[in-house]
């Protein structure tokens, strides 16, 4: 058996949580692979209820399916916590079907303090951080200083707490007028403590295993592959890698065990924060889009930038992921169009290219439009292919035939039965 994936093919917020939602019953183990709490997977239950995830998988409302967040996640203590017990007002016990790698490392408060000075420092430069504390815990992961869930139940846990502590406070002190102490510390070490409750594995001979055994593993994604640490917009970027690859890395298995990629792409464009958006709009066209799209983060709260859809970046991460089909989301968001827009190229300089610029801060882009006829009809409660209009039919079909893979399935709603499968 191989594992499948599931990931974002733009700047996050592609809708990834639902889709793994409605694929999830065909899985054995649904496997968060990166990221943290940065992360909002909003789901609508069959109550109609929203629920958002942040650090645990999407699967976790399937009776049957084991959730598993992997090695490669770091993890806020008490945002866990909280998430626990929201999921049990609905009724539901996650720790029957959760489990987490006891590499995956821990999210400090004072991770957070610095995620917050180093952001103010930056002025206009800032980067949009959600302020989790997420990049300064994969810095002390790659400096080889981080904790770890296994190191949860070492008798010398707290000694271990209080001198990475103590370096943060450090760290804390060259910011000007930036308070050094340390809030919630009390909340955090009791939110460790119900981390205890949940069962943690090695992840890396438990995925494997589970391979061998014959098991179905969907991978779920967090953020979307232009935020890649390596391959994304950067510097605005996330501080894991979003991709394919990171499913290897973050789940200990080799890259021959990857099997299908499914990835995630709305019908348009949003970005949440700063950083580059070749496509973004400023005029009633975007102003329209973040209307009916609800466009606002799921963790934030910010309103998202909004813009046409990208085909020069959705093949740059098609190519990066290895994407063997596409679900495309939010399609219901352009039924009231009669125009519908496709950035299929950038103008630089006195050409044309298809391929993204090292930076694009520094590069002089336009994007490149070609237009067409929106189908201007509800598509609520189409259950097949056949029913959806020929004009959307088109779009669809044109979008395909640039980026040489299959789009599967459309969202025309934010339920799981507004899931429309064309193949």
């Amino acid at each position: 058996m191989k594992v499948d994936v599931l990931l974002g093919l733009q700047w996050g917020d592609e809708g990834k949580g639902k889709i793994v939602d409605f694929l999830a019953g065909k899985y054995d183990i649904i496997a968060r692979f990166q990221g943290g709490p940065n992360a909002g997977h909003t789901l609508i239950l069959n109550n109609g209820k929203k629920f958002v995830l942040h650090t645990i998988p999407s699967g976790i409302f399937m009776e049957d399916t084991i959730n598993l967040v992997g090695a490669g996640v770091v993890i806020d203590p008490v945002t866990f916590k909280q998430e626990i017990s929201e999921l049990k007002e609905t009724g539901l016990e996650p720790s029957d079907r959760l489990l987490i790698s006891r590499k995956a490392h821990l999210i400090l408060p004072t991770h957070k303090m610095l995620d917050a000075a180093s952001e103010a420092s930056k002025g206009k430069e800032k980067i949009g951080s959600t302020l989790k504390g997420i990049g300064p815990a994969y810095m002390d992961k790659t400096g080889r200083n981080g904790l770890r869930i296994g190191d949860i139940e070492s008798s010398d846990f707290l000694e271990k707490y209080n001198k990475l502590k103590a370096k943060h406070i450090e760290l804390l002190s060259i910011y000007d007028g930036v308070s050094t102490e340390v809030q919630g510390e009390a909340e955090w070490l009791e939110a460790v403590e119900e981390l205890k409750r949940i069962k943690s594995v090695d992840s890396e001979y438990y995925v494997n295993k589970a391979l061998n055994e014959g098991k179905r593993i969907l991978a779920e994604g967090a953020q979307g592959s232009m935020l890649d640490v390596d391959h994304g917009t950067y510097p605005f970027v996330t501080s894991s890698n979003t991709t394919t690859a990171g499913v290897c890395t973050g789940l200990g298995i080799a890259p021959s065990r990857i099997g299908d990629v499914i990835g995630i792409s709305k019908a348009y464009c949003t970005r949440v924060g700063s950083g580059p958006f070749p496509t973004e709009l400023f005029d009633e066209d975007g102003d329209q889009l973040r209307a009916i799209g609800k466009e606002f983060g799921a963790t934030t709260g910010r309103p998202r930038r909004c813009g046409w859809i990208d085909l020069p970046a959705l093949k740059y991460s098609i190519m990066l992921n290895g994407v063997t089909e596409i679900a495309l989301t939010k399609v219901d968001v352009l039924n009231e169009f009669a125009t519908i827009k496709v950035c299929t190229r950038y103008k630089s300089g006195d050409g044309y290219t298809d391929e993204l610029p090292f930076d694009f801060i520094d590069s002089q882009i336009e994007p490149d439009y070609s237009s067409f006829e929106g189908w201007q009809t509800s598509i609520d409660h189409k259950k097949g292919k056949e029913d959806l209009p020929k004009a959307l039919l088109s779009y669809v079909s044109y979008l395909e035939g640039e980026l040489g893979v299959k789009i599967s399935m459309i969202s025309a709603g934010p339920e799981r039965e507004s899931l429309v499968q064309l193949t």
